[in-house]
């Protein structure tokens, strides 16, 4: 029996029917050589054998003297949460984003362990897909991501392999690197610890800085500068997801191009993919839009210890011109690193958590329009750099799956792979019509830079 920590419980509060608090994955692979064409069939009965179930898929959700705890399941039924699934002809990637949109738009079952994987046949050019999603009380997006990749291997030819329900234990360790994400930051102003209370007067000091420079330059990336948009409106609990890859040849040619970071041009995409997209809708604000946006502030080659910061970045929406906005997003950002280059990591947490109170108040209650701190969430987070495999099926690619919200009805979170950049967004379907076009606008955002930088 495992009580829930604070930030856990948060996740638990915050889901309803519109807003089901699950993070989720697609994997997609290739066949391995000389496999049949009945090979998925065939991985499905062996699966299904894969009987052991290790933590924290064998948990679920109990209660002891009122208080929420993690409890084994002595009763697990393995065929609820593995299912084998085939995509409707002709089987191609707008079915199994469609299959997905509509699996991720279902909150979890709190009587069983709350995690689910999904083998998907029927894709065109002999693939086959996995989406796994895990409600985000039992783990957060980066350890989901890292047991993803644990139970791949770079060797084509290990056999063998479990699925992700069955790998071996590892304790769960919330002080690794990985990312500050909103939830967290929300979970701190709730519950900040003594540690970390001995380090509010130079975050208090650090914070009026920014106060008083918003009120001198009102293009400063604050507190109080983002504007209302139709991102931040009340949700359904149906979904779209959009993905796709890029290669990261090209995004890092445009950062050698304009002297900035991989971060910055993705970040300079979305901000180009959502002027588009909202300017065709009649929907683009007069101010720019704002972004919570995690970022790494590591200086050398340690793994241990937060690290990361989150920054509420200027998306520069007003600008026309590409390379102009690349520039100016990559400015806020140097400036917003600079911030915190002199603090610790304790100051940091505390002064993200400070500048997120009024974003967290008015997400929880709604009670606060004009504290919209932001209006959308840019998260990348990295992923393994050579090609895997999982018992000889080629990994092609993989895409996160987040979180929408009351109020934050876009998340876009991104993933580096082999060489490339996996975009997976997901938004609610009714607040934001035809969101499968973000992703030409995105290609359109990586073309007006390459053009604008004579590529």
């Amino acid at each position: 029996m495992t009580p829930l920590t604070p930030t856990d419980q948060l996740f638990l509060w915050l889901e309803k029917r519109q807003q089901p608090m699950h993070v989720g994955g697609l994997q997609l692979f290739s066949f391995p050589d000389g496999a049949p064409d009945n090979y998925v069939s065939q991985l499905a009965e062996q699966l299904r054998r894969q009987c052991e179930v290790t933590h924290p898929f064998n948990q679920r959700l109990s209660h002891r003297l009122g208080q929420p705890v993690w409890v084994d399941d002595g009763h697990l039924d393995l065929e609820h949460h593995f299912r084998f699934e085939a995509l409707p002809t002709p089987g191609r990637i707008r079915e199994l984003l469609s299959f997905v949109s509509a699996e991720h738009s279902h909150p979890m079952d709190r009587e069983r362990p709350m995690w689910e994987v999904h083998l998907i046949e029927g894709l065109e050019d002999r693939q086959f897909a996995l989406y796994t999603k895990i409600h985000h009380s039992l783990v957060d997006g980066v350890s989901a991501m890292r047991m993803a990749t644990r139970m791949l291997s770079d060797n084509p030819n290990e056999q063998g392999m479990p699925p992700i329900w069955d790998l071996p234990c590892r304790p769960r360790d919330d002080r690794e690197p990985g990312g500050l994400s909103l939830w967290r930051s929300v979970a701190h102003v709730l519950d900040l610890s003594g540690r970390q209370l001995g380090t509010i007067p130079s975050v208090a000091k650090e914070l009026l800085k920014t106060i008083h420079q918003a009120r001198r330059d009102p293009t400063y990336d604050s507190i109080f500068h983002a504007p209302r948009c139709v991102l931040n409106q009340k949700i359904t609990g149906s979904r779209r997801f959009a993905a796709q890859s890029w290669c990261l040849k090209r995004i890092r040619a445009v950062c050698e191009a304009y002297g900035t970071t991989v971060n910055d041009v993705v970040t300079a995409m979305c901000a180009a993919a959502l002027r588009t997209y909202l300017m065709n809708q009649d929907a683009l604000p007069d101010k720019p839009l704002v972004a919570f946006v995690p970022v790494s502030l590591r200086q050398d080659e340690s793994s241990g210890g937060n690290q990361v910061g989150v920054i509420l970045a200027n998306l520069h929406t007003d600008v026309h011109q590409g390379g102009e906005r690349l520039l100016n997003i990559h400015h806020s950002m140097e400036a917003a690193k600079a911030r915190y280059r002199h603090m610790s990591p304790e100051e940091i947490v505390n002064y993200t958590a400070l500048t997120l109170a009024p974003a967290a108040f008015h997400l929880l209650t709604g009670l606060a329009p004009k504290w919209q701190t932001f209006n959308v969430v840019i998260s990348n987070v990295p992923g393994p750099s050579k090609p895997l495999y999982w018992n000889g099926a080629r990994l092609e690619g993989m895409y996160p799956a987040s979180i929408a919200m009351d109020r934050l009805a876009l998340n876009v979170t991104l993933t580096s792979y082999n060489d490339q950049v996996e975009f997976g967004l997901i938004g609610c379907r009714r607040t934001l019509p035809s969101l499968q076009r973000m992703l030409d606008y995105l290609e359109q955002g990586l073309e007006d830079l390459e053009s604008d930088a004579g590529l």
